[in-house]
């Protein structure tokens, strides 16, 4: 690898100002706070004030964080309509010697934010690329949330289309993991209630809202609860929505009915399997005729 540079930057805190240490060659994927300015690191501030260039999602929204800071030097847009557009110039100026930091609005990079493409072109081209860690939203609202955090998934933002929303919603409805997702406060309302749709009311689940922030808050009940309590209220900033996995009973309750729905498809038509299924199950018609198409397809 190139030997350390020896440019050096520097940042201010309460207006002392420290030199920032050289930095070698590479790519800085560097965490930024998701609301408190407070809540930044000193190797994340020593990197983005040693390296040659910072890429941000949106510079005007990064400008806030780095002059707050008084971190100098260029900055450059990198965000999902021009990644890909970059990577050869990115990878040029890397193999030039160049360290190279990237953030985005706020948090981790790469979690529903931008970077992938950039990162794995990056790694296909040996080149390096190295992590500051620091804030997150997806952890922190997982911590506060007060459901397992043994086993979680991350999903990020579900699609803005209900239909499409539900279907994705269902086919998690058995997951023993704990869910977390990303969501506009526009969509808040329709989405716990597509929730407590899929999963039921009474599954126990959080809303994180404005982390870190003056008016954090979090809310925490059941599905059904949840989905009344925000069916009319407004919310600023995006909200993190933490949900309980199923129950072993719930798992087991949809391996029965669809082990008798194998055998009534063994002797009867299915619509009238389907039927009965559905009625002595207490189940809506569609999810068993859809397991039935599906039961059919394997054979």
């Amino acid at each position: 690898m190139t030997q350390n540079r020896e440019k050096s930057g520097a940042y201010f805190i309460a207006g002392v100002s420290f030199a920032a240490p050289p930095l070698a060659p590479g790519l800085y994927a560097v965490a930024t706070p998701i609301g408190n300015l407070r809540d930044i690191t000193i190797r994340a501030l020593e990197t983005l004030a040693g390296a040659d260039l910072v890429l941000c999602e949106d510079t005007r929204l990064s400008a806030r964080l780095l002059d707050h800071y008084g971190i100098k030097g260029p900055r450059m847009a990198l965000h999902e309509h021009n990644e890909r557009a970059r990577i050869d110039d990115i990878a040029a100026r890397l193999r030039a010697g160049e360290a190279i930091a990237l953030i985005s609005d706020a948090g981790t990079p790469l979690l529903s934010d931008p970077g992938f493409p950039l990162i794995r072109a990056l790694g296909e081209m040996e080149l390096p690329v190295f992590a500051i860690p620091g804030p997150s939203a997806l952890l922190s609202a997982l911590v506060v949330a007060g459901l397992p955090t043994d086993a979680f998934a991350f999903h990020g933002f579900l699609p803005t289309k209900s239909v499409a929303r539900l279907k994705i919603l269902q086919g998690l409805a058995d997951s023993r993991e704990t869910l977390v997702f990303y969501e506009s406060p526009r969509r808040l309302d329709d989405t716990l209630a597509a929730m407590a749709q899929a999963f039921g009311a009474d599954r126990q689940a959080a809303v994180a809202l404005e982390l870190t922030k003056r008016f954090e808050r979090v809310h925490r009940g059941a599905l059904g609860d949840l989905a009344t309590e925000f069916a009319d209220a407004e919310t600023k900033g995006e909200a993190v929505i933490v949900v309980g996995g199923a129950a072993e009973a719930a798992i087991a309750a949809a391996a029965d009915w669809k082990a008798v729905l194998a055998d009534a498809l063994a002797d009867q038509p299915l619509r009238a399997a389907v039927d009965e299924v559905a009625e002595n199950f207490g189940l809506k018609r569609k999810d068993v005729y859809d397991a039935a198409l599906a039961l059919k397809a394997q054979k």
